[in-house]
């Protein structure tokens, strides 16, 4: 059967080595004929045992954030990958960000660059989003708080010590977008606030957004 077909039917993700056996399944040898695709450019490996079409199929690739959560779980996009989706920063954003409750690290593949940053748990459970990028591609994501958040506690030596100091953060430094700031629900964040790192900096960010 013609791979470009078998391939389309499962095309809502990337292609975990349980689902390239389901799809080779006629093969006697399917490992050989993964290496034969591969080879001939109808797939990608992204990694050992994931892999996504290649440009042969003419099939789109699943969406880089969804790719980002398979390459390492668990794990969700986070910092200037999610601020940028949300419309808080106006940089377009080339490396995919996400946090993780494993070692941080960085992969490179033909689908781009992708960092994990180390969070702590309860506080990496908080302020996760579901959200559908296209039918059937659903990827965890970062709210626009917890993305904030998780900007100001991974940001090596920074210390929020007053609201000027905040505002000079968020609106010089950052170029985040005003209007949006002012629409951050600081309840929630509040609620995070005892399990999570950088408890004075993250009081010290309400206290500057409640002044907005």
């Amino acid at each position: 059967m013609d791979f470009r077909y078998l391939a389309e039917r499962y095309n809502n993700a990337p292609f975990t080595r349980q689902v390239m056996l389901d799809m080779l399944k006629d093969y006697k040898r399917p490992n050989d004929k993964i290496s034969d695709l591969i080879k001939s450019g109808s797939l990608i490996s992204l990694k050992k045992g994931l892999y996504v079409p290649g440009e042969k199929t003419q099939l789109n690739a699943p969406e880089p954030f969804l790719i980002a959560n398979y390459l390492s779980g668990p794990s969700y996009v986070s910092l200037e990958t999610a601020l940028a989706y949300w419309d808080l920063i106006p940089e377009r954003v080339y490396e995919i960000s996400s946090m993780t409750m494993r070692p941080s690290k960085k992969i490179n593949n033909a689908m781009g660059r992708f960092s994990y940053r180390f969070v702590p748990s309860p506080y990496y459970s908080f302020g996760i989003k579901s959200v559908e990028l296209a039918v059937g591609q659903v990827a965890l994501v970062a709210s626009p708080e917890k993305a904030l958040c998780d900007k100001i506690i991974s940001t090596k030596g920074l210390i929020l010590r007053s609201v000027s100091q905040t505002y000079n953060f968020l609106i010089e430094d950052l170029r985040m977008n005003q209007i949006k700031l002012q629409q951050l629900n600081l309840k929630e964040i509040s609620s995070w606030i005892t399990d999570a790192p950088k408890k004075d900096s993250l009081g010290m960010l309400i206290r500057t957004l409640d002044k907005l």
